[in-house]
């Protein structure tokens, strides 16, 4: 998923492992930030704290994400999803856009292939944040080669309106869809809508 900062990413990733948690899912949500920070953000968008995934997180987490070391960080996402492969497994992941930011491309996308290789085995789903902005184009499209589907969210301006919109850039096993479609993310979750200009 790629967009701005600020329009919701971070909010649709803690809803996707929100709802894994409801069916008894594994989840495991690997963030630069402190677990702190994210169950706060969780509040905000009226995410209840009764369940919580496993963490790989900055501060707060057993498993340390540490951004100079990659190798640590998709090994440990490869190991919780190996130990729980009896189950279904939702992983969430912000590391993205900053792993793009300290490290080489090729190795980055030898990186990201390896890993989806890894977990598309068990019966998992990853979902990965990426910040618009902070890359070259030609960087996101060399990512978005590897995952089975790319979400892109943008915010539309008419006149003081503004309107946050998504679109299905690719996903596997669906036809190519050209439109856009408005949302808000609410403490219920995401409220999706045809965008009709």
């Amino acid at each position: 998923m790629v967009g701005p900062p600020g329009i919701g990413k971070e909010a649709l990733g803690y809803w996707f492992i929100r709802s894994g948690l409801v069916q008894g899912d594994y989840c495991l949500y690997s963030t630069h930030r402190p677990v702190s920070d994210v169950l706060r953000d969780m509040k905000g968008v009226g995410i209840p704290s009764d369940r919580v995934p496993d963490w790989i997180a900055s501060s707060g987490a057993p498993v340390k994400c540490d951004l100079r070391d990659p190798t640590a960080i998709s090994f440990n996402i490869k190991e919780a999803v190996h130990r729980n492969r009896s189950r279904r497994i939702k992983v969430a992941t912000d590391v993205l856009s900053p792993l793009l930011v300290l490290n080489p491309l090729e190795s980055m996308y030898n990186y990201w292939s390896q890993l989806l290789a890894d977990i598309k085995q068990q019966d998992s789903v990853l979902l990965a944040l990426s910040e618009d902005g902070m890359h070259p184009p030609n960087v996101l499209t060399t990512m978005e080669q590897l995952f089975d589907g790319v979400i892109e969210m943008r915010l539309y301006e008419e006149g003081l309106a503004i309107t946050p919109l998504f679109r299905i850039k690719k996903m596997l096993g669906l036809p190519p869809l050209h439109g856009y479609f408005r949302f808000s993310v609410t403490n219920t979750g995401m409220e999706v809508l045809p965008h009709v200009r």
